[in-house]
């Protein structure tokens, strides 16, 4: 079986169930939202699906949300969920292609290839009345092992060299206001502003109205208005990882495969007191 890194509605309908092919609600929300992911996944989800909790499989070590684990955090919990290294991972949310984008981007930090995210997510499979189901999953625990790709992560101290050097262009996924300052940032003690020097594409810009991704060509266009010149290197940043994956995935659905997300993004950033902020 072959998996691209977008399949359609119509793709999963026909493969859901199928030997080898594991199925992940990746669904998370801002806390001032007063959403639960982990409730309305068990309210109705995916036949067969499992669920990626960002917040519980991360490093608990540091006050950051949802920064990577370990590599042997990540491959017990996920071989909780019933995956093995050999299977085909696809992964979707609530609100469209969001937060699945990156758990698309953690599984290949890990090393997981094999791993593609569902256009238009949820809201599109509930939309054309494809199949749901209730309840909370008890899969097979799998053998399961990863090794961090640090080609595709970049910490505080990279970020800050790249001020000097200027090797990576560093695209930032917040709204227009959070990246300029004008609007307030959702979390609090975060200075106003952005990474001196770095290109603003919030990542709703790449969403069609019905939650789908643009096309390959109205991708193109998206990241080059941005000011992005895609035969250069290009970090991605956020609030805290999650849309700058978004943005991530939408450089690789255009072959820039090797693009890095700032994991600690706008709340390490924005909250110290020594790191430059531009406005």
């Amino acid at each position: 079986m072959k998996l691209p890194a977008l399949v359609t509605t119509e793709w999963l309908a026909a493969n859901v169930g199928r030997r080898g092919l594991r199925v992940l609600d990746g669904s998370w929300h801002m806390p001032e939202l007063k959403r639960e992911a982990f409730e309305e996944f068990v309210e109705v989800h995916v036949p067969g699906a499992a669920f990626f909790d960002i917040d519980e499989i991360a490093d608990p070590s540091t006050p950051l949300p949802h920064m990577l684990p370990s590599a042997w955090i990540f491959a017990e919990r996920v071989g909780r969920l019933g995956i093995a290294n050999a299977d085909w991972v696809v992964v979707y949310d609530t609100r469209g292609v969001v937060s699945a984008a990156r758990v698309w981007w953690t599984f290949r930090a890990f090393g997981h290839a094999r791993v593609a995210v569902l256009d238009g997510g949820f809201p599109k499979w509930r939309a054309e009345g494809r199949p749901v189901e209730s309840g909370l999953p008890a899969p097979r625990p799998r053998r399961y092992t990863g090794r961090l790709q640090r080609r595709l992560v970049r910490d505080l101290e990279q970020m800050r060299a790249n001020l000097t050097h200027r090797r990576e262009q560093v695209l930032d996924a917040r709204s227009h206001g959070r990246f300029v300052g004008t609007e307030p940032e959702p979390r609090p003690g975060l200075r106003p502003g952005h990474i001196p020097g770095s290109l603003n594409l919030p990542y709703e810009l790449l969403h069609a109205k019905d939650g789908t991704l643009l096309g390959l060509d109205a991708l193109r266009r998206a990241f080059e208005t941005a000011g992005v010149d895609l035969d250069r290197p290009v970090v991605t940043t956020c609030g805290s990882g999650i849309t700058a994956s978004v943005l991530a995935f939408g450089l690789y659905l255009l072959g820039r495969e090797r693009v890095a997300v700032y994991d600690g993004s706008w709340t390490e950033w924005g909250r110290r007191p020594d790191t430059p902020v531009e406005r």
